[in-house]
């Protein structure tokens, strides 16, 4: 059987039984290789065979069944649980953990051999109670207290003259009580002589012949003998439990990244993870608190691949790691002290947690820092065990190591580091190897261990030195030897040798295993966009053409929404000839039945110019190859940039400087970021990207409204992920995967987002559209999007405005959910219109109106406003229900039906397709509200129109100050 690691320490129900799990995180990742003896039999060495200086000792107190303890001698021990069966003791796991957790015990000295709790005592099917389990202990060589093992049995490596206990009844994960009654001295072995000819030895001291390799190591066919060792081909496993082991694997994904030589695999391997994150992150269940090490584990795996930490298999493992840091210790069972990430076993875990937070952005909490002040020894080395103040400190190599490259990473910490870095150099030994613990052989994971922190502090001529004696550990499979009492190759050496000799480490590999990874989701539905284009160039709907009114019969057009559907015509591309008469409608200057033109509606040329409607309309003529410098008359890109404020005034609708005028929500302020950039006028965008940035909360959402209320906004969130995925440089991106891992946790279990209407159809829309940006991170949470908003179209190819409430199509909503299902960002949406001469200049359009034979409007009423109530307590969303688009089931032209393929990508596509990818995103955040939500308000001024367009504008940038402007 190969064994080439055991699952690492464990937490349940309230404290850490880290002490009675097979491995730790230590040996999990330092490459110790961990043998087993039969649990049910094991022959004893003899207890003369153990030293004062040889051997380790380990008693069990069989107190509690009227007992007393027993003792027994490995004379080659090599972990703590080769030590329990080597020396004579039986050993048995629960149903829920394997052999991973050590319920029962047993010796042939006592009971007749029976295993202890019974069953009748302890079912061992679950994880035992905190009040009733084996807790281990452990007394170095001239300690005279026992210290409660930080490190399972299968982690925990015996140094020569070590002796180890094991004590039936409670304690918690500090050992505050429950110690052994019995003092280390009274067990410990006394006699001086070598061990004798007749001791066993452990299983790891037969050797073959030693390991041979080119001089300076090969890392590709290291990686190459690691892929061939995957399950499955995707992941790892060991013969302590039955199942995947998923820190084996995410070890197995760092180091093939670091090789770069095995995408294939990788990429699957990757995948696995994704698919068993959540099985991870709870090893206890839902609702339990997240594992520290599988969240940090997890997150290095997705921050060296390519991939994002913040919506890694659906988690947001930086929250998981960044909310789960201990205020004290002993808090709910998991903290040796404060400042510990919950559960943390060992500094390597600790150390994993500071890494992946930096790696994804995230500052670590100063009091995780600070724990490493406490486990750095006097000589500057890392203790090997989360110690708390006053505890023995013994440093180890790995720890130190990881350390190092943790705080590096972290900053400010150059003296600490240089003590440790100091520590680790003059540690070495003289064939350039590291030892696990004095008087042990040079070993392979340690030794790459410091490799790493070696190359990362300078310290060049030793890290070579390291790495030649790496070479000489390389089998000829490729594979990495531990020791030289192991001469096999080994998975957890050989993956800490791959860093080493590729010159990366935890903190700094990075490779994208490439895009040919097909999406793992596809969606089983999708909306007819052929349809939802009929049901949107309806004549009863877009009037004469040319609009779409705001209240029925008014012939007063909402100029906001018929620049919606035509991002929806766009990015649908079928129905170019509808598309065609609505831009020629706007550039041209077309009246509405009250003669007013767009330009009524941007206000261009007046003090109530908004920010939020010029972009608008500028974007629109970009995306349809117009030129926004002159388009309806005027240069909208010269508007914008006079639209940029310098400072706060409130008499031109400015927050701050950079913000638009008149520009009151994130929508308008993406909006003209987005026309600004595509016309490629960077310098005048700066200052308005800034706001936009600087409105992004910590949690990665944008909010609603400008100024900002508090609240967390999905529409407005997407439309500004879509406005700086076009902003160049590493901070941007990382706005822009923040955002996207907030946004993809808002999802419903339906596939929907939530809006002011509820389980929203333009939400939906704008999320698909944002996270199509990342499609491959996000392709499971697309496809229910997609789903979603499959199951919201009716018959006449229109879209409810939510999954409950009123039903029945809606304008305004089939905008946002047909140009939002194609996943194309504003940002990069094209459908050239080409060369092809305009239509003739429309004349004033006399109001047309549906049919009387048609299913008339709502009439217009508070409740139906477009400007929803600026109430705290709302979604910043405005309800679609306030679209006053008439609702017929009747009149849609038959079609054929064109769906959705979640395939691949273009910038013009044929008329009925529409392909998801992730190379643009969503629909028009204005889709639903840019420069309509005055309509909501105006209702009596309706009749003000004879009066002249000014009078609406006034009221209407008026009124943008308390409602939602798009």
């Amino acid at each position: 059987m190969r064994v080439s690691s055991i699952r690492n320490s464990r937490t349940h129900r309230g404290r850490s039984l880290a002490s009675l799990l097979l491995t730790s995180a230590i040996a999990v990742s330092a490459g110790a290789t961990v043998m087993f003896g039969h649990p049910g039999s094991a022959a004893a060495d003899p207890v003369e065979d153990c030293t004062a200086t040889t051997g380790a000792v380990v008693a069990v107190d069989f107190g509690h069944w009227g007992g007393g303890v027993v003792r027994g001698c490995d004379a080659h021990p090599t972990t703590g649980l080769n030590l329990l069966h080597n020396a004579g003791f039986t050993t048995a796991g629960t149903e829920h953990d394997g052999l991973a957790f050590i319920c029962r015990l047993g010796s042939s000295t006592f009971g007749n051999g029976v295993q202890y709790p019974t069953p009748a005592e302890e079912p061992c099917v679950n994880t035992p109670q905190a009040t009733a389990y084996w807790s281990f202990w452990i007394a170095e060589p001239g300690q005279q207290t026992w210290s409660y093992s930080q490190f399972g049995a299968g982690s925990q490596q015996p140094k020569p003259g070590e002796v180890e206990a094991w004590v039936y009844g409670g304690t918690d994960i500090g050992g505050t009580s429950g110690a052994p009654s019995f003092t280390p001295d009274s067990v410990r072995a006394k006699n001086t002589a070598g061990p004798s000819p007749s001791s066993s030895a452990s299983p790891s001291a037969s050797a073959s012949a030693s390991p041979t390799a080119p001089a300076t190591g090969d890392p590709a066919a290291a990686a190459a003998w690691l892929a061939g060792q995957l399950v499955g081909g995707d992941h790892m496993e060991n013969g302590a439990f039955e199942g995947p082991d998923l820190p084996r694997t995410s070890f197995t994904a760092l180091a093939l990244a670091a090789a770069g030589t095995q995408d294939p695999a990788l990429r699957k391997v990757v995948t696995f993870l994704q698919a068993h994150t959540d099985r991870f992150v709870f090893p206890d269940g839902p609702g339990t608190e997240p594992d520290s090490r599988a969240a940090a584990l997890l997150a290095l795996v997705a921050e060296s691949t390519g991939g994002n930490p913040r919506s890694f298999g659906g988690r947001d493992l930086l929250a998981d790691l960044n909310d789960h840091v201990c205020t004290a210790q002993g808090e709910n069972g998991k903290c040796t002290a404060a400042g510990d990430f919950h559960g943390a076993a060992s500094p390597w875990v600790q150390a994993y947690g500071v890494i992946a937070l930096a790696r994804g952005g995230v500052t670590p909490p100063a009091a995780a820092l600070s724990r490493f002040d406490v486990l750095q020894c006097a000589d500057g080395g890392i203790a090997g065990s989360m110690i708390v103040a006053g505890g023995f400190c013994e440093s180890d190599p790995s720890s130190t190591s990881l350390t190092v490259l943790a705080l590096r990473k972290a900053g400010g910490h150059g003296e600490f580091v240089q003590r440790a870095a100091e520590q680790l150099g003059t540690s070495q030994q003289a064939d350039g190897s590291y030892v696990p613990y004095v008087g042990a052989s040079g070993d392979t994971g340690s030794t790459a261990a410091a490799a790493q922190a070696l190359r990362a502090t300078g310290q060049d001529a030793k890290q070579a030195t390291a790495k030649a004696w790496l070479s000489t550990r390389q089998n000829k499979d490729g594979g990495f030897a531990p020791d030289e009492g192991a001469p096999d190759s080994d998975v957890p050496s050989t993956e800490q040798a791959i860093l080493a000799l590729t010159g990366t480490d935890l903190s700094t590999v990075s490779h994208h295993p490439g895009g040919t990874t097909p999406p793992t989701s596809k969606p089983a539905r999708s909306p007819d966009l052929t349809k939802g284009s009929s049901y949107l160039t309806d004549p009863a709907h877009l009037l004469g053409g040319h609009y779409y009114e705001a209240f029925p019969d008014s012939g007063f057009a909402d100029f906001g929404l018929t620049v919606d559907g035509a991002y929806a015509l766009a990015a649908t591309g079928t129905d170019d000839a509808a598309l065609r008469r609505i831009v020629d409608f706007l550039d041209q200057q077309g009246k509405d039945g009250n003669d007013r033109t767009v330009n009524d509606w941007t206000g261009i040329g007046t003090e109530y110019a908004g920010g939020g409607a010029l972009g608008k309309e500028a974007l629109l003529a970009e995306i349809v190859g117009r030129d926004p410098r002159n388009f309806g008359g005027h240069d909208l890109i010269a508007a914008l940039d006079a639209a940029v404020c310098a400072r706060r005034d409130d008499a031109l609708g400015c927050d701050a400087a950079g913000n638009y005028t008149w520009a009151t929500s994130v929508f308008s302020q993406a909006l003209g970021v987005m026309a600004q950039l595509r016309a490629g006028d960077t310098a005048n965008a700066a200052a308005p990207i800034a706001y936009l940035r600087g409105l992004q909360a910590s949690n990665g959402s944008w909010p609603s409204l400008i100024p900002a209320t508090g609240d967390a906004d999905v529409d407005s969130t997407a439309m500004a992920v879509m406005a700086l995925s076009l902003v160049p440089g590493e901070e941007a991106a990382q706005a822009v995967d923040q955002g996207l891992a907030w946004l993809a946790g808002q999802q419903e279990t339906d596939g929907g987002f939530p809006g002011a209407a509820g389980d929203s159809t333009n939400s939906a829309a704008l999320a698909v559209q944002g996270m199509t940006l990342r499609q491959p991170t996000y392709a499971a949470q697309i496809a229910k999007a997609v789903e979603f908003l499959a199951d919201r179209q009716n018959a006449d190819g229109g879209f409810d405005v939510a999954s409950s409430g009123q039903q029945g199509s809606d304008v305004r909503a089939s905008t946002q959910a047909l140009g939002g299902v194609t996943g194309i960002s504003f940002g990069t949406l094209k459908r050239d219109l080409g060369t092809t001469p305009p239509n003739p200049s429309p004349s004033p359009s006399q109001s047309p109106s549906p049919s009387p034979s048609q299913s008339p409007s709502p009439s217009p009423s508070a409740s139906q406003s477009p400007s929803p109530s600026p109430s705290a307590s709302q979604s910043p969303s405005p309800s679609p229900s306030g679209s006053t688009s008439p609702s017929l089931s009747s009149s849609s032209p038959a079609s054929t039906s064109a769906s959705v393929p979640v395939t691949s990508s273009a910038t013009q596509l044929p008329p009925g397709t529409s392909p998801v990818d992730g190379t643009a995103g969503p629909s028009d955040p204005d889709l639903a509200w840019t420069g309509t939500d005055v309509l909501g308000l105006v209702g009596p001024a309706l009749l003000l129109t004879a009066a002249g367009g000014a009078v609406l504008v006034a009221t209407r940038r008026r009124s943008a100050v308390n409602g939602r402007h798009r």
